[in-house]
């Protein structure tokens, strides 16, 4: 690898570090009285919650220990099952799983809907793990009556989070809509807008919306650093970025404000320039590339799951960024 593609490795391992250490010191969602519109009892008790969630953690607990995706698809879906099958494929190739798949057993908080109906999530808030690392909002989703929950979507919170307020698991909450209005915009336009600040940045014309966050600061960090090693040898980078359709998941907060877990993937690619060869530039995408042939231009998938608080109209708020997860989960040369 010469110098320059060794910096850029380098970069993003330093960042991807930072990211994954960043704790959450913020508030978990704490009890109020709220209930959905149609004034139900949820049909999930505290008991039923902790059970499915215990058997959820048990297939990723085996999952883990032969480092092998199998079996996963009977507990997760969506994001949950690409981030850990990708995680389980980097660490067949280093003989270790990172640390950031941890998942706490205990929870803070659990979120539970009213709805009778399908599909209908559940969004659990768990305790830090041993060594201090931020706590997880999990999304488990049933999609039927006969089907089981499954892990959908999983997030690290951030530094400084403060989540909306919701009801007590007895009274529960009011799951929400991609489509929800009364809000400073809907969830759906939330993830799509927020999709093209990550792409644009301050030129986004809808980066004023948004409050600055752990996850923007990251991605800036390790773009300017890499860009920095590239420009040397006139290569040049680029990321787009875009929702995944129907990959949401709202929840109805009690101060009129919802609770938005989405997947935005993106793609990267980098042009080394001057004839040089693009390089993977982590031990994750280095381990996912393989044994590939590298070309001057490498391209890396991702999948980003972000996690919001879409304030109400009325509030003066902008909306914020509460938690996210990263995950290459393709590496490719072009």
């Amino acid at each position: 690898m010469n110098s320059v593609c060794r910096k850029v490795a380098i970069a993003g391992l330093a960042i991807v570090a930072a990211f994954g250490m960043t704790g959450c010191a913020g508030q978990v969602p704490h009890p109020s009285g709220s209930a959905d519109s149609a004034s139900q009892s949820p049909d999930m008790s505290e008991a039923q919650e902790r059970k499915i969630r215990g058997e959820v953690l048990d297939t990723l607990a085996e999952a883990d220990k032969a480092k092998s995706p199998d079996g996963l698809s009977a507990r997760l879906s969506g994001p949950a099952l690409e981030v850990r099958s990708s995680e389980l494929q980097i660490a067949q190739a280093t003989g270790n799983l990172d640390s950031k798949a941890t998942i706490p057993r205990d929870i803070a908080q659990t979120v539970i809907p009213t709805q009778s109906g399908w599909p209908r999530s559940v969004f659990s808030i768990t305790t830090t793990t041993k060594d201090q690392q931020s706590k997880r909002l999990m999304v488990m989703n049933q999609e039927s009556a006969r089907s089981n929950y499954k892990l959908w979507g999983i997030v690290r919170l951030f530094q400084g989070a403060k989540l909306p307020k919701f009801a007590i698991p007895s009274i529960g909450a009011d799951m929400g809509s991609a489509d929800d209005t009364g809000l400073v915009a809907t969830p759906q336009d939330t993830v799509s807008e927020y999709a093209n600040v990550l792409e644009k940045g301050k030129q986004s014309k809808y980066a004023s919306q948004f409050d600055d966050d752990y996850f923007r600061q990251d991605l800036d960090k390790l773009s300017q650093t890499v860009a920095q090693g590239m420009e040397r040898n006139k290569g040049t980078q680029t990321q787009t970025f875009a929702p995944v359709k129907g990959q949401i998941a709202v929840m109805r907060s009690s101060d009129g404000g919802d609770l938005v877990v989405a997947q935005i993937d993106s793609e990267w690619t980098r042009a080394a320039g001057e004839g040089r060869e693009s390089q993977p530039a982590s031990d994750a995408e280095r381990a996912l590339f393989g044994q590939g042939k590298a070309t001057s231009t490498m391209k890396v998938t991702y999948v980003n799951v972000v996690a919001f608080y879409v304030p109400p109209a009325k509030s003066g708020q902008k909306i914020i960024a509460v938690g996210a997860e990263r995950q290459p989960t393709k590496v490719e040369a072009v």
